[in-house]
């Protein structure tokens, strides 16, 4: 192993050798190292990574509530987008039983179920985790009025301008500027008309309205963390995503995904990156298909959000690790595949006359124009990636640590630590890239949901012995933002 600035060799870590024949993963030869052998140092690291999490997540408050003296960040609780008000809800019980119940039996079970058995309770804890912190705040304002306050997809007189669907479509970029007639409310002006059309969509199958928008919502962003799961697990092996299936549940993620269109959004770039993993190491039966789709996928993330152009860089490492697992034939005929898919997204929208660009210099002018404008840098490239401590929580941010240096070892490459580690890494440049943009200034632990979501699994990286205390530690920043804030965007 060589040195790292980041700190000792990770303690636990695995010898994994892949020894799998055919499309499939690699079967996997593990020698678990003991717990008595563990270094303690790599512990002390990685309190020592969530302690100064704490710390610049602290200082972010303090600093922010002496600058927002002058109003000038526009959130009333910084660095969250949030109003203190210390409550309790009807889900308050059912969150505090499915925490207990993940940290109980979370780490045996991801250990023992069958594969799909995993992937079908990890959906449904998923939902059950979303649902319950969602309820805290009550059902109107913690369900069905979210998705159709002001700024939202939902609300009847915004899907009421897409009467006229071509109309509305060719005449979209008319209406981002503040200063245009009948501009976009904010989060429609935000996106590409990909966002609105899915509410349109559910309005016009007859599920319209703020309730059937979150059941949606929650339901496809559930399912996210089945998508990190497959990816992973096709990347790398089972044994390292197994143990990250917790994590994934009892993320502070879901606090900002239930409800928001983020966490479908997230869904959406996640089964388009699942696809593309099962497609790049020739592990679906149908590889073509499976490119196709996730091209299909990907290229509507692109239509859904403009930042998920950022998806190119787990993208790549997607591509890397299907490589280093011997499957570099399956990369490159997966890639015309992928255009494939992802040419009938543009080709459609170009021709019903939205252009991919042109929203986007508009929104460019219009965030300006408004809060962005105001907000300072200064504060906020520093403060957005403490909003990201927070909402992937204080495990994957140890998990991070050893992510970025299990990455960098040498002889890692076929292990299901490396791919966890990669595609964590991959997450966490997506931060950082979408950070130094200065186009996400507040808000960003909604907005960088599809982002954050892959650092979670770092937290799987962590000495096995230590699950439960890092679950219950999540699960706390989870309960805290929820019992005593009420966020909003």
């Amino acid at each position: 192993m060589t040195s790292s600035p980041l700190g000792p060799p990770a303690a636990g870590t695995e010898t994994e050798t892949g020894t799998g024949t055919g499309p499939g993963p690699a079967a996997e030869t593990v020698v678990p190292a003991s717990p008595a052998s563990a270094p303690a140092a790599g512990r002390r690291w990685d309190l020592l990574a969530a302690g100064l999490a704490a710390v610049a997540i602290t200082t972010a408050a303090l600093v922010g509530r002496a600058v927002n003296d002058r109003d000038i960040l526009h959130v009333h609780f910084p660095p969250l987008s949030a109003v203190w008000e210390p409550h309790y809800g009807p889900g308050t019980p059912a969150a505090l039983a499915v925490a207990a119940a993940v940290v109980a039996y979370g780490p045996a079970l991801a250990d023992r179920l069958p594969w799909r058995r995993l992937l079908l309770t990890t959906w449904a804890a998923s939902m059950a985790w979303i649902w319950s912190l969602a309820l805290v705040d009550g059902w109107r304002d913690g369900v069905t009025g979210q998705l159709t306050a002001t700024n939202e997809y939902a609300r009847p007189e915004t899907v009421a301008r897409f009467a006229d669907l071509g109309h509305a479509v060719r005449t979209f970029t008319d209406h981002i500027l503040i200063q245009t007639p009948d501009n976009w409310p904010a989060h429609i002006a935000g996106h590409p008309p990909a966002a609105i059309l899915t509410f349109v969509g559910l309005d016009r199958a007859g599920l319209g309205g703020g309730a059937w928008a979150a059941v949606f919502c929650i339901t496809v962003g559930g399912s996210a963390a089945v998508a990190v799961l497959v990816a992973l697990r096709t990347l790398g092996g089972e044994e390292r995503t197994r143990r990250a299936a917790p994590f994934l549940v009892l993320g502070p993620w879901a606090v900002w995904a239930g409800v928001s269109a983020d966490g479908y959004f997230a869904a959406v770039a996640a089964w388009g990156l699942a696809l593309l993993a099962l497609a790049a190491t020739r592990t679906a039966r149908r590889p073509a298909v499976a490119a196709t789709g996730a091209g299909l996928l990907l290229g509507w993330a692109v239509y859904l959000s403009y930042g998920l152009t950022l998806l190119v860089l787990p993208m790549a490492a997607v591509l890397w690790c299907a490589a280093r697992r011997g499957r570099g034939t399956g990369v490159l005929r997966t890639l015309p595949w992928v255009v494939l898919g992802a040419l009938p997204v543009a080709v459609a929208f170009t021709a019903e006359g939205f252009w991919w660009w042109e929203g986007y210099t508009q929104l460019h002018e219009r965030y300006y124009q408004g809060f962005g404008g105001e907000r300072p840098y200064s504060y906020w490239v520093w403060a957005n990636l403490t909003v990201a401590a927070i909402s992937a929580g204080l495990a994957a941010v140890a998990g991070t640590r050893r992510a970025v240096r299990t990455a960098c070892r040498r002889g890692a490459g076929r292990s299901s630590a490396y791919a966890v580690a990669v595609m964590a890494v991959a997450g966490l440049a997506c931060l950082v890239a979408a950070d130094l943009s200065g186009l996400s200034k507040a808000e960003t632990e909604r907005i960088w949901l599809p982002f954050t979501l892959w650092l979670l699994p770092a937290a799987a990286l962590l000495p096995a012995r230590d699950h439960r205390t890092w679950l219950t530690a999540q699960a706390a920043v989870a309960l805290a933002v929820n019992h005593l804030l009420v966020t909003s965007w």
